[in-house]
């Protein structure tokens, strides 16, 4: 009886250390993962019946039940600026499309905030949003549906989509669930969620009333940011070429100011989009709203945690989209497709053969209509991936496959001491900069035991104001060694008398020591 027992006990002891090394590997392999192979884990663990509509007529009670949890009200703190701009209303990207300068205000102002809407999508804290709702702040509050208000940290903004990933340390958080933007049709049921004009979480239902819509909205903000930097420019040949990423869901959902970087989503409460943006005269909603489709959003949240920032595929080319006009202007017979304008010198497709002249008219297989269905598609691959280009020249049409080439651009390119006491989130976002672990091969060319590598730099952060440059190493932060974002934003906690202290090796064989003040 004894030695039964005795064997009993050996193998639930057994079984335990089984499951306790089983989660361990679990949780270790998790942190490898992108956001949509964890979210299918977190399913195939936890599964859920299918949602059916109650009535023959469309109900989304459901889905808004799956959802709401997950949505979040964000608010932002801009020391010193007016209510003007992005500042005073997130949604206001449209005053800047209509022509309104955004004003920067004296420091003697006081501090400005600000409201937007963010979703969870991952049960540890990750949250998408828009880069305008966050953008320039140096404290962002999340207020989750229990009503606790959490601090965030800023993982990494992409100005070209108007999205940006945040950071709770929060365990244990309901999210969204992904769909895939490539099944939305137009016609189609959707809901938007989010806490617009300063109400509580609010649903609002409508359809998809068109796919792959561009309004400028982005470019425009972009080019003015250009403008900023360099001065405007004194003849049209100066104008800076757009980057941004336009090919929005438009829905008549009603969205209005403070739904910025809330979801999108269809009558299964599957996540088909981040709503960015409104078409409108008045200042509020007026008929048509814009929505960051899904499978974008899925590849530029993945690459902040892998990369800590966006990795952007080049096939090289400008081109004109084609239409009766533009095909007259250009003496050729085709109206629909893209007209190859310039082909960048050694670029993917200078080196795939294709030339000035040539009419793009397939992407994998797939027409393409519009300028905005090719770059929505080419950003959601990165520098290596291949795709295969269908072209007409000389009236017949050729396939070929081109390889990716990676943006070398830049992707943005007096202390009291209680003045001091702030918390750690706080000057970590007042840096304004991007992070990923040195991998051990790095570390070790650098002649260092720890390390993060510099990603990311946004203008006006403290990074960009002190001239720090992507691709430095820091090894310390006020004296403690960093291996990870987390473990810089502990450090920052440890900052005396408004001084960061850090060093940094920007090659083999030398150290750079910063000090650099919270306020400047």
């Amino acid at each position: 009886m004894k030695k039964l027992g005795l064997t009993l006990l050996t193998a639930l002891i057994g079984g335990l250390i089984a499951v306790g090394s089983y989660k361990l590997f679990e949780n270790k392999q998790e942190s490898k993962m992108s956001f949509e192979e964890r979210q299918e884990l977190h399913y195939a663990n936890n599964p859920v019946p299918n949602v059916v509509s109650s009535t023959g007529n469309p109900d989304f009670t459901q889905a808004a039940a799956m959802v709401a949890p997950a949505v979040v009200h964000i608010t932002t703190t801009y020391p010193g600026r007016s209510g003007g701009g992005y500042g005073g209303d997130p949604m206001d990207l449209f005053e800047e499309f209509f022509g309104m300068p955004r004003q920067r205000q004296q420091r003697s102002q006081p501090p400005a905030k600000a409201t937007g809407s963010g979703v969870i999508i991952s049960q540890d804290g990750y949250i998408v949003t828009n880069n305008h709702v966050v953008e320039d702040a140096n404290k962002i509050e999340v207020q989750l549906t229990d009503k606790r208000v959490l601090e965030a940290k800023i993982i990494g903004r992409d100005p070209n989509t108007d999205l940006a990933l945040i950071k709770i340390n929060e365990k244990g958080l309901p999210f969204v669930k992904f769909g895939d933007s490539d099944n939305v049709r137009i016609g189609e049921w959707v809901l938007a969620v989010g806490y617009p004009l300063g109400l509580e979480s609010t649903v609002t239902a409508g359809i998809v009333s068109a796919t792959g819509r561009s309004t400028g909205i982005i470019a425009n903000e972009l080019r003015q940011r250009q403008f900023q930097q360099r001065g405007y420019p004194q003849s049209e040949e100066e104008v800076p070429v757009s980057t941004a990423v336009e090919s929005f869901i438009q829905t008549d959902a009603v969205i209005n100011k403070g739904n910025s970087g809330g979801p999108l989503v269809n009558t299964n409460g599957e996540l088909i989009g981040i709503n960015s943006n409104i078409m409108t005269p008045t200042g509020t909603y007026a008929g048509y709203g814009f929505s960051v489709p899904v499978n974008l959003v899925k590849k530029i949240a993945d690459d902040f945690i892998k990369y800590g920032t966006v990795k952007r595929g080049l096939i090289g080319i400008t081109f004109t989209e084609l239409n009766p006009t533009t095909a007259k202007k250009l003496e050729i017979s085709d109206i629909n497709g893209l007209y190859v304008q310039d082909v960048v010198s050694k670029g993917a497709a200078e080196e795939a053969g294709i030339k000035k002249g040539d009419i793009i008219t397939k992407l994998d297989g797939r027409v393409i209509t519009s300028s905005s269905d090719l770059q929505e598609r080419i950003y959601r691959l990165r520098p290596g991936d291949k795709v295969k280009l269908t072209y007409k020249r000389d009236g017949k049409e050729r396939d070929v496959t081109v390889t990716l080439k990676e943006d070398t651009r830049s992707s943005e390119s007096k202390t009291e001491d209680e003045e001091t006491k702030r918390s750690a989130t706080e000057i970590y976002n007042k840096l304004g900069a991007g992070f990923v672990p040195a991998t051990d091969a790095k570390k070790k060319e650098l002649g260092v035991s720890s390390g993060v590598v510099v990603t990311q730099v946004h203008q006006g952060g403290l990074f960009d104001y002190f001239n720090v440059q992507r691709g430095l190493v820091i090894t310390h932060i006020n004296g403690k060694p960093v291996n990870s974002a987390d473990e810089v934003e502990a450090a920052l906690a440890d900052s005396e008398r408004g001084i960061v202290r850090i060093v940094g090796v920007p090659q083999r064989g030398s150290r750079v020591e910063l000090n650099v003040p919270i306020e400047y």
